[in-house]
């Protein structure tokens, strides 16, 4: 405003009307607008929707504007995703039973849904030192949950039903690989006889070699990295809870690059459309 009236009255005057000081306002004619503050809206904004979101996912959601430079800004407001490593739970006690050949060999690329499964167990911890156990299965051809149990101890219940979760309405023609490692879980009767009575071939890794089951331990870490680091949960129940709502929001709205920027629910309905 001053400005603008500069070529009318005196700046004297004006900056005395204004009570503004004359080092304030030749101070402010310095600052620039920013150029980016649209941009830095819309990257809080995405953030806010999705805490998760490193810098490729939003710059995903944002067409035409290069990765780099969403990159910085992101370090520029401080949004960068931090990931943290933590011990890897294990359910191996040795050979108890028998052990699979490993068929997948490390080859986790699928072209349809229903080829080749993964499977695991991780463990949560909360503050009242209580635990919870997740054993998911994931799909490779779309990352997918395709069925999981939540249980306060990893025992055989939960394994189950996790299966029989995933194997409703499976044709035993379609020969799904379910891979594993060697947990006690995977060795037993039981699990043998209902993958073979749903015509799925067992799959494991060898002894002791986690990059065997890679993408499972990929979806674990980054299921603890969004859903767990920096929060605390005071009981077991708040973790079932909030790792309720992270696989749902997981398979219907969590966008990934190599699905063509879309969840694994949208990506496999759009393969088949």
């Amino acid at each position: 405003m001053i400005q603008r009236l500069r070529t009318r009255y005196p700046l004297k005057w004006l900056l005395g009307f204004a009570q503004l000081a004359r080092s304030t306002f030749f101070a402010k004619r310095q600052i620039k607008p920013d150029k980016d503050e649209l941009l830095k809206k819309a990257i809080k904004r995405i953030k806010a929707n999705h805490p998760d979101y490193g810098y490729r996912r939003v710059h995903a959601s944002l067409p035409g504007v290069n990765h780099k430079k969403v990159q910085r800004l992101m370090q520029t407001l401080g949004l960068q995703v931090r990931s943290r490593k933590s011990k890897k739970f294990t359910t191996y006690r040795g050979t108890i039973g028998v052990i699979a050949p490993n068929h997948l060999e490390r080859d986790f690329s699928a072209t349809a849904p229903k080829q080749k499964w993964v499977t695991d167990i991780t463990e949560f911890k909360a503050k009242d030192g209580s635990k919870v156990y997740l054993s998911p299965i994931l799909d490779l051809f779309n990352n997918e949950i395709v069925s999981y149990n939540l249980s306060y101890s990893p025992n055989w219940a939960q394994v189950e039903d996790m299966l029989m979760q995933a194997v409703k309405g499976l044709n035993k023609a379609c020969g799904v690989i379910l891979h594993s490692d060697q947990g006690w879980q995977y060795q037993m009767v039981a699990y043998r006889r209902i993958l073979a009575e749903h015509g799925i071939i067992q799959s494991m890794s060898r002894k002791g070699n986690c990059l065997d089951n890679a993408a499972m331990e990929s979806f674990f870490g980054r299921l603890k990295t969004e859903c767990f680091y920096g929060r605390e949960f005071n009981s077991r129940e708040e973790i079932v809870d909030a790792v309720r709502d992270y696989l749902d929001y997981y398979n219907h709205r969590r966008i990934q690059l190599k699905l063509k920027g879309l969840s694994p629910i949208q990506y496999r309905k759009q393969s088949f459309k």
